[in-house]
């Protein structure tokens, strides 16, 4: 994405590196058009030779560390000084779209399904309201929206049979205090859908995608709690190869300017990786300061971020994500 592809800048804002930090780094599998017919997937990119593509075990295992220790991200405070704040990650919601036969006769009850109880912020009065899926487990795309279609070669030119049926879908709704590391939900989730372990990016409709929440745990060196340092932030992510067409490689100069963690699988002896860079961004307790560098075009970021995502979730029809409800209740620009 444009506000990441200068990977030659030497100083970053708080923003910059909290996305670079956190963005999921997968170990990529190349895989032939001469598989296509096997593999029966229509996903791929007929114009390519090869498509990219990563297996959704390895996406979790990037969250191995992460969800035990948190991942830092450096902080320039305004008063000169620097931080290294830690956010642990939680999985917010999921919805995997494949290509089923659609022989198969489908209903709302037959979706894996999962959620838990609603939560709210206990200095709101509110609760949050759960919302009930939509009838229909295909996704219901607006034709009607200038930007709702996808010209995908190869696929029925009905949109629904482009974007495939919902397999699978979960929201967490738990107080964030309640909620258990992403790895163990996506291990407790495995027990119903081991789809999660087994399946690949390229089995994936593009209308598969996944929110992790980050929240806020500690900071380095210790110091008095800065409001700024309260922020959390819900990224969103798709998961399908058909937009995963930038193959990203270990660049060893970028690694020495890049002062954070990263979230990628470094246990394993590869050099090239997908970047599942965010297409959206919600914040919550988000004051200004720290985050809204104008040299870097933050708040602009910013504001394109939320409207992405808000736009992803009224095009699919998503109504029960209740992170994005209640974070947008509580808008923080």
């Amino acid at each position: 994405m444009w506000w990441l592809s200068s990977s030659s800048t030497k100083v970053r804002s708080n923003l910059e590196r909290f996305l670079r930090g956190t963005t999921p780094k997968p170990p990529s599998f190349s895989l032939s058009q001469s598989c296509e017919k096997d593999l029966n997937s229509l996903w791929i990119q007929e114009s390519k030779d090869e498509t990219e593509y990563f297996r959704l075990s390895d996406l979790w295992d990037c969250f191995d560390e992460p969800s035990a220790y948190g991942i830092g991200s450096k902080v320039d405070l305004n008063n000169g000084e620097s931080v290294m704040q830690y956010y642990a990650p939680y999985l917010s919601a999921i919805q995997i779209y494949t290509n089923k036969p659609p022989a198969i006769s489908r209903n709302q009850s037959e979706v894996v399904d999962f959620e838990s109880e609603c939560w709210s912020d206990d200095s709101e009065t509110e609760k949050l309201s759960r919302s009930t899926s939509s009838g229909s487990s295909k996704i219901l795309w607006d034709s009607s929206s200038d930007d709702s279609g996808y010209e995908i070669d190869g696929i029925a030119s009905s949109l629904r049979d482009k974007l495939g049926y919902i397999e699978f879908q979960y929201f967490e709704s738990a107080k964030p205090h309640l909620r258990v590391p992403l790895t163990a939900k996506v291990n407790e989730l495995t027990e119903k859908y081991p789809g999660l372990l087994t399946l690949r990016s390229v089995d994936l409709s593009p209308a598969s995608w996944m929110a992790i929440a980050w929240y806020p745990i500690y900071h380095i060196p210790s110091r008095k709690t800065d409001k700024d340092l309260t922020t959390c932030f819900l990224s969103y992510h798709t998961l399908s190869s058909a937009f995963q067409g930038n193959l990203a490689e270990r660049d060893d100069e970028s690694n020495k300017i890049m002062e954070e963690e990263t979230l990628c699988c470094d246990n394993e002896s590869v050099t090239k990786r997908l970047h599942l860079d965010p297409f959206g961004l919600v914040t919550y307790k988000l004051h200004g300061g720290l985050w809204g560098n104008q040299e870097s075009r933050d708040q602009e970021r910013l504001v394109y971020l939320r409207s992405a995502a808000d736009s992803w979730l009224k095009q699919l029809n998503v109504h029960n994500h209740h992170d994005h409800s209640f974070f947008s209740m509580n808008k923080s620009l």
